[in-house]
């Protein structure tokens, strides 16, 4: 097994070379030019050649777009979230929630609407979740001021922290209700930094914890250490309320942005990004709803570059299946979805998706044997603008 890991990786490290170098041919750099007013944007869906942005950099007065998250509400429309950062493309300073909808499949798509934006703050980290019971559309977020950043709010030097937020809308994504803090139900007096998703929540579909809403995330402890780790956050009544799940257990490695499906039996699987763990994914099992937590191991078949990334559950040709997106790689390229039959112990199919500089991704199932990834991708940076794919499950080899 270390023999074919080790395969692996070089074979990755010789590609990610090949498209850095070729990128650096072509051309790097900011974009120039006047900024596009919002409109609809079609997916051309030029296949594995290419991307379709559906955020580009300085569409709409910002720099560019970055952390994608996307759902499929009751309805059958598509949402797909984004941070849009007006100044530049760092993780700290103004940065708006804004959202775009599809109504045919992710074909074409809604000029851009602005769900959150708070002066020069950071409105951030989108987790987005359906309630099937109810069609409303929940939305997790956290704030920081725009002044403060990861380093200080962790050290305990920033004018304010990180808080967390919730919105909703209840017209199909069209509209959303003003963000409410959430920050003391679901964050700890010592943590520092904190995260939810990015990424789409789950409802729980069957078993004791039937119908509960569960969004991943992390946080990092404030001060001395820092030791960071995923957790969940949880609603039993339909999103009104939030509470703080289970935190996964310390462990030697820092896991940090965390995705979460439903496996096969009922229980939840978190799969983490993890700071300094040879560029392997970590994975923790929790068979209470989210409350409590496995220690947790590494996910042997999926190579990360410290890097965030999606897990989703579907049920294809009547066998429970997970799909997972990340840039299967060392270095952020080669974004790639894989397929598990067995409840990701093992990732036998996959379908590459962009062999150039990509980063973070959401996936969602379009139809029953369809799967869409909402990802960041491009040519001289990977925040060139954030692309829409659609995948049979037949592609999978």
């Amino acid at each position: 097994m270390l023999t074919k890991i080790k395969s692996t990786l070089a074979k990755n490290l010789y590609w990610s070379i090949t498209i850095v170098v070729f990128s650096i041919f072509i051309g790097c750099g900011k974009e120039t030019g006047p900024i596009a007013e919002p409109k609809p944007v079609t997916n051309t869906d030029p296949g594995n050649s290419g991307y379709n942005h559906i955020f580009k950099s300085n569409e709409g007065g910002y720099f560019c777009f970055r952390i994608p998250a996307i759902v499929k509400t009751k309805a059958g429309t598509l949402l797909a979230f984004a941070e849009a950062r007006k100044n530049n493309c760092g993780d700290e300073g103004d940065i708006d929630m804004v959202v775009k909808r599809s109504a045919d499949k992710g074909k074409t798509w809604s000029a851009l609407s602005v769900i959150w934006s708070d002066a020069e703050n950071t409105c951030g980290n989108p987790a987005p979740v359906v309630d099937q019971i109810t069609g409303k559309i929940h939305l997790l977020m956290t704030w920081n001021l725009g002044t403060d950043d990861i380093s200080t709010i962790n050290n305990g030097t920033s004018k304010d922290t990180r808080r967390v937020y919730k919105t909703s809308s209840t017209d199909d994504g069209q509209t959303w209700a003003s963000p409410k803090e959430i920050t003391t139900d679901v964050k700890l007096a010592a943590w520092g930094w904190y995260a939810t998703g990015p990424c789409h929540g789950i409802q729980i579909s069957k078993g004791t914890y039937k119908g509960r809403l569960v969004i991943p995330c992390d946080n990092i402890e404030r001060g001395a250490g820092r030791k960071g780790y995923s957790h969940v956050i949880y609603s039993d009544d339909n999103g009104e309320n939030w509470k703080l799940g289970g935190v996964t257990p310390p462990i030697s490695v820092n896991p940090n942005e965390s995705t979460v499906a439903e496996l096969a039996d009922g229980r939840l699987i978190l799969n983490m990004r993890v700071s300094n763990n040879n560029n392997l994914r970590m994975k923790s099992i929790s068979a209470d709803g989210g409350l409590s937590w496995s220690i947790p191991v590494d996910a042997i078949s999926l190579v990360d570059p410290v890097c965030q990334g999606s897990i989703i559950n579907a049920t294809i040709g009547g066998q429970p299946t997970l799909f997972f997106s990340n840039p299967s790689s060392i270095t952020r390229t080669n974004m790639t979805i894989k397929m598990s039959t067995d409840d990701g112990v093992t990732w036998p199919k996959a379908y590459s998706v962009y062999l150039g500089m990509s980063a973070y991704s959401d996936l969602v199932m379009v139809e029953d044997n369809q799967v869409g990834i909402l990802y960041e991708a491009g040519v001289s940076r990977f925040s060139d603008g954030i692309a829409f794919k659609t995948i049979n499950a037949s592609e999978f080899k």
